[in-house]
């Protein structure tokens, strides 16, 4: 804890940090498999659909295209990549319940317990690139307790633009060494360092066993922990 006693605010991120948003995406797509009699290579569809979400935020943020929100972003993908794994022939109701799939992960077996005991002595709040709405709809899900939810959308800039982080300290009239970034992503702490925010990393297997990107510290971080469990330990929670 040496030199990090001025914090009072751990700010979160959500996809991949905190739920397991591929195990969601898994699951439910089986069992539209199974309704529509249909085999469907999951992970690949998945890989697939998942792909057009960074570019597409990058886009955002040099200006190309005008704000556009994740669910917008994820919706237009599926059109584009149903055909090619035989589902084509689902209607637009089905389409949009199967797109907002991306707010019914639920949370790693750590994340609760861990969040009750960081809740005692920290502000939670989010800092995600997700929709407002559909970030509410996920906490309420996955009953994630936070006491302030704070999105990308809120600053109509993508992390890992300063803006969002500069702005997430603003509404929380917190200073930078106050707020702590938790994330399972080197590249959103590489950001909130360069922002002045304390930062706390922990690997996670979002994508799968075979994922080799973000399972080791990139950079100088403050907290590098196995999980949510070990980060409140570490924090005195």
């Amino acid at each position: 804890m040496a030199g990090l006693g001025r914090v009072k605010a751990l700010l979160f991120d959500v996809f991949g940090t905190v739920v397991d948003w591929r195990g969601a995406l898994l699951a439910e797509g089986e069992a539209l498999a199974r309704a529509k009699g249909v085999s469907v290579d999951w992970p690949r569809f998945i890989a697939a659909w998942e792909s057009a979400r960074r570019p597409a935020m990058d886009r955002v943020n040099a200006g190309e295209i005008p704000w556009t929100n994740v669910s917008e972003i994820y919706r237009r993908r599926l059109d584009e990549v149903l055909p090619g794994f035989g589902l084509e022939s689902m209607d637009e109701p089905e389409r949009e319940h199967f797109n907002r799939v991306w707010c019914r992960p639920n949370p790693w077996p750590d994340t609760l317990p861990a969040l009750a005991r960081l809740g005692r002595k920290f502000v939670l709040a989010t800092l995600t690139n997700n929709d407002f709405a559909w970030a509410v709809a996920m906490a309420k899900h996955a009953r994630l307790p936070w006491d302030c939810i704070l999105t990308a959308e809120l600053f109509r800039r993508y992390k890992p633009a300063p803006e969002t982080y500069r702005g997430a300290l603003a509404l929380l009239a917190v200073r930078p060494e106050e707020a702590m970034m938790v994330a399972s992503h080197n590249y959103d702490l590489r950001a909130a360092q360069a922002q002045g925010l304390r930062t706390a990393f922990f690997p996670r297997k979002e994508h799968g066993e075979g994922q080799t990107r973000d399972q080791a510290p990139e950079g100088a971080w403050d907290i590098v922990t196995g999980d949510l469990s070990e980060l409140a330990d570490r924090l005195g929670a």
